[in-house]
Formats: C-alpha cells, structure tokens, sequence
C-alpha cells in the first residue's frame, strides 16, 4: 500500500495527493513491485464525520488512479481506525485497522 497524506497535519507522512499518481507509474516499471492500494490515516481530530473528507480524497485519488492506468481495478482502500472505521467503509474501505477495539488502548 502507498501511504497518502491526505491532511496537513505534520503527524501524518506519506505522499501528498498530487505526488501519488506520479509515484505509482513510477512504481509500475519496477516490476516485480506491486501496489496493493491505497491508504490514508483521517485527521486526530474532528471524530468520524471529521475524517469523512480524507476518506473521500482517497477513493477519489483511487478512481483516477485506475482510470489512468497507474493502479489495478482490484486495488484496496486502507483507511479507517477503531474510532472511525463506519465511516471509512461507508466512503470504500476495504481494509480497517481496528487494534484498539479489539486490544483496549495502548499503554
């Protein structure tokens, strides 16, 4: 998976929305690399509905990414945590990262 900021918080890494499509037809000629998909962590503040908009800058992102050929049809969506992962699926996640739900917090 290719990591995508898709916030301006200064946590997040990854590569910015308008820098993804570039580096995945880059990584396209390094065969036997392959992408994956896609995936973003929402902003630390806001709760679900406030990481709606990064989860649908990425399967924005996503979409033209197959469209242009830089990204395979069965390319995933990784975003969403325990604390908004409705959220993600609703905008098109395939993969989830719910640690927390299922292990408590971190110490």
């Amino acid at each position: 998976y290719v990591e995508v900021r898709t916030t301006d918080e200064t946590t997040k890494s990854g590569a910015a929305p308008e820098e993804a499509l570039p580096l995945l037809a880059r990584m396209r000629e390094l065969a036997p690399l392959r992408c994956a998909g896609l995936m973003t962590i929402g902003p630390l503040h806001g709760g679900p509905e406030g990481a709606r908009g990064s989860f649908r800058t990425l399967g924005r992102l996503r979409e033209e990414a197959v469209r242009s050929g830089v990204l395979d049809g069965t390319a995933g969506l990784s975003m969403g945590m325990s604390d908004d992962f409705e959220v993600a699926i609703e905008e098109g996640a395939t993969v989830v990262r719910v640690g927390s739900a299922l292990f408590g917090p971190r110490p």
